[in-house]
């Protein structure tokens, strides 16, 4: 059997394995062809992957001769009769999804894993959003004019940088300890009071707002609040908003639009030079400014939509992709290095979003009908 690593389209740095996973695919008695390239702008060369064993192609030699075919991001051209694996978004892209069903492919998007502990090694999510997390910070310390940590000068006093991060998954709690180590002082609003601890654990201050629905079961992710309790969440936000001068929205819904956490008259509080950096770009933004991938100044506030982050660190956000790649395909490979695809495993089952022609998700099914 065969697996081929196809190249990611322009604006994706990443890969879906780096040559150390490579090698690591090798010793489960596959075979494995990389598309010429497709490592190059995460810093693996052809060579490289031909040390560990795999064959270099083209990328119809790479899509013809693979049994499954990685990709992070959705391959442009029709495939027929494949096993695809890589984050589609299937909630969001569900015409995609029913065309690979109906040419035969068997899909499996990582990124709808179900959050268990048995799966926390696959989980592509919460080691990209850990990224994420990190460079938000960086990148607002990038853009911003002033200093994050306090200063004691010659020429006076340099107060720190005041962050409000909303929301404290992942990718917020990788933000706080990234803003803390740099010297920021940290706010945090989430729904869930029980981030409470492990937010006052990392140096910030938890904003509580009291009546939130109970997102336990959310796998990580917001989920709808009430009315009242939006109203109190705003002008409870809106106090730490006013005081700000960088803040990192990440809070998303799965098939939903993200929530509007930031709105206008909230922005419109923040001094000029402030920077708003939302990680929930992609699927509307917390704010109604926010543009994917674009940068919008709104009354002197710089808001950075931003929903690939990961990709700007391509050679350890593949590195951790294709680890969690890894440990999934051992679900569906035998020892014999043949598919085996076991659909009584939760993983496995959940995962597959189209297999013997049909969509078998039951989300994507009720969007197409």
């Amino acid at each position: 059997m065969t697996i081929g690593i196809l190249k990611e389209p322009a604006g994706e740095n990443r890969v879906s394995a780096l040559p150390e996973i490579v090698a690591q695919f090798i010793k489960l008695n596959v075979q494995v062809k990389v598309e010429s390239g497709a490592g190059a702008t995460a810093f693996a060369t052809d060579a490289d992957y031909e040390k560990v064993g795999a064959t270099i192609g083209s990328r119809n030699e790479v899509i013809s001769s693979s049994d499954i075919l990685l990709s992070i991001q959705t391959p442009a051209e029709p495939l027929s009769g494949k096993v695809i694996l890589g984050v589609y978004q299937p909630l969001f892209n569900f015409q995609q999804v029913n065309t690979w069903a109906s040419a035969n492919n068997t899909v499996f998007s990582i990124d709808i894993i179900p959050r268990t502990t048995r799966a926390q090694s696959m989980d592509v999510l919460s080691s990209q959003a850990n990224i994420a997390g990190y460079k938000s910070v960086l990148l607002a310390g990038a853009e911003y004019s002033r200093y994050f940590p306090m200063f004691m000068t010659a020429a006076g006093s340099i107060a720190p940088a005041k962050m409000l991060i909303l929301g404290a998954g992942v990718a917020g709690l990788q933000a706080i300890a990234t803003a803390r180590r740099l010297g920021c002082i940290v706010e945090v609003f989430d729904t869930r009071p029980a981030v409470k601890e492990e937010v006052m654990s990392l140096g910030a201050k938890f904003v509580e707002v009291e009546g939130a629905a109970d997102a336990s079961k959310a796998g990580g992710y917001a989920v709808e609040q009430t009315e009242e309790y939006k109203q109190k969440q705003q002008q409870r936000i809106a106090e730490s908003v006013a005081k700000a001068d960088i803040v990192i929205t990440t809070a998303q819904i799965p098939g939903k639009k993200a929530p509007i956490l930031l709105t206008d008259a909230m922005i419109h509080s923040m001094r000029n030079g402030s920077i708003i950096i939302d990680l929930a770009a992609a699927t509307g933004g917390n704010t109604n400014f926010t543009k994917n991938n674009e940068t919008v100044i709104e009354g002197g506030v710089k808001i950075i939509g931003n929903s690939n982050l990961a990709s700007t660190m391509p050679s350890d956000a593949s590195k951790l992709y294709g680890k969690n790649i890894l440990n999934f395909l051992k679900l569906i490979i035998d020892k014999d290095g043949n598919i085996h695809l076991n659909f009584e495993d939760e993983l496995v089952k959940e995962t597959c979003i189209a297999t013997g022609g049909k969509v078998t998700n039951e989300r994507v099914s009720q969007l197409l009908n």
